[in-house]
């Protein structure tokens, strides 16, 4: 049976179509009304898919865009000359304190005392950092592979940020594997999923890309 041609004019089409999205908008607006607080939030990037780190980077680019003092604390990839350290202490050194604390991966360093102290090290450094009232974001990258292998206590970790955060400050930490204690006192957290990844096709870690 042959279906009946729609019979619809494009205006009709348009006009139907600016109704259901001022319906939309109307919608949108009144939780929008509900929604006046600001705080300080708690951000959580992970999961084995790219982009945990990326994505903080990512903020720390629009704290600089607006003016407002951020800092970078980096737990493992400390070794590594990365795009991102390039251009934030190159560029933007006036706003965004950049600190590479780590050494590389355990695998890299095989020194499990080595990994402890420097994961101590960048944690001191964090605390200063999150007290400091003059910053607005500071990012804690890969920290959660430090608290993953134990070289931080999760516990002391989470109480300071529960307890002594200021309250106007953002703080974002990433890594894969987040602890379930950090993800249960965060604000915002994202998983990223892994659906495909060059490396399990023979391809290396390019500039640009993955640093």
């Amino acid at each position: 049976m042959t279906p009946e041609p729609d019979t619809q004019t494009a205006e009709e089409n348009d006009a139907r179509h600016a109704s259901k999205m001022a319906k939309k908008k109307a919608a949108r607006d009144k939780i929008m009304a509900t929604k006046s607080g600001e705080k300080g939030l708690i951000i959580v990037h992970t999961g084995a898919g790219k982009g945990k780190s990326s994505s903080a980077f990512g903020m720390i680019v629009r704290c600089v865009a607006h003016g407002f003092p951020c800092a970078v604390v980096q737990f493992i990839k400390g070794a590594w000359d990365t795009g991102e350290r390039r251009m934030l202490t190159g560029h933007f050194g006036d706003l965004c304190q950049f600190h590479a604390m780590g050494e590389g991966f355990t695998w890299e360093t095989q020194d499990r005392a080595r990994d402890i102290a420097a994961a101590r090290a960048g944690w001191e450094k964090a605390k200063e950092l999150i007290l400091d009232s003059n910053l607005r974001m500071v990012v804690l990258d890969e920290i959660n592979i430090a608290l993953r292998y134990d070289y931080l206590d999760i516990a002391e970790v989470v109480d300071f940020l529960a307890t002594q955060k200021p309250p106007m400050m953002h703080v974002v930490l990433t890594g894969r594997n987040a602890k379930d204690e950090l993800i249960e006192i965060a604000d915002l957290v994202t998983e990223m999923t892994l659906v495909k990844h060059p490396f399990r096709s023979g391809i290396k870690a390019q500039a640009g890309v993955e640093f």
